[in-house]
C-alpha cells in the first residue's frame, strides 16, 4: 500500500509562484509513476503533470507548459510541482497520484487508471 501526502498549497497572487510537494510512503515491488491532478469546482479532475519513476520522462498539460515544472527526489520519495506565473484559472484542489508500472520510464498519461490518490490540497490564486 502507498500513502501520498501533499503539502505547500495556499493563497498566492496572480503571476506569483508556489511549490507543491508530495511525499510517498509504503512499499511496492513496482515502479511508481507519480503525478499531479487538479480539480476546480464543477469541473473534472484533470492531469496537470507527471513524471516516471526514474525521472526520465514527463508529461505536462498544454495549459501549464512553460509555467509548471515537475521534479522528483527518489531519495526522499517526494515529487514537487513548481508553479510559476500562476493565473486565477489555475486555482483548484491539487491531488497527488501514483500508478504502478513495470517500466521505470513509464509515466501517468491522461485516461490512465490511478492506483493511489492523496487527500488533495487547495491552491487559490487571487487576481
Amino acid at each position: 500500500q502507498i500513502q501520498l501526502v501533499e503539502s505547500g498549497g495556499g493563497l498566492v497572487q496572480a503571476e506569483g509562484s508556489l511549490r507543491l510537494s508530495c511525499a510517498a510512503s509504503g512499499s511496492t515491488p513496482y515502479n511508481l509513476g507519480l503525478g499531479w491532478f487538479r480539480q476546480a469546482p464543477g469541473k473534472e479532475r484533470d492531469l496537470v503533470a507527471s513524471i516516471s519513476q526514474d525521472g526520465s520522462t514527463t508529461f505536462y498539460a498544454d495549459a501549464v507548459k512553460g509555467r509548471f515544472t515537475i521534479s522528483r527526489d527518489n531519495a526522499k520519495n517526494t515529487i514537487y510541482l513548481q508553479m510559476n506565473s500562476l493565473k486565477p484559472e489555475d486555482a483548484a484542489v491539487f491531488y497527488c497520484a501514483a500508478t504502478r508500472f513495470h517500466n521505470a520510464a513509464s509515466r501517468i498519461l491522461p485516461g490512465l487508471s490511478i492506483d493511489y490518490w492523496g487527500q488533495g490540497i487547495q491552491v487559490t490564486v487571487s487576481s
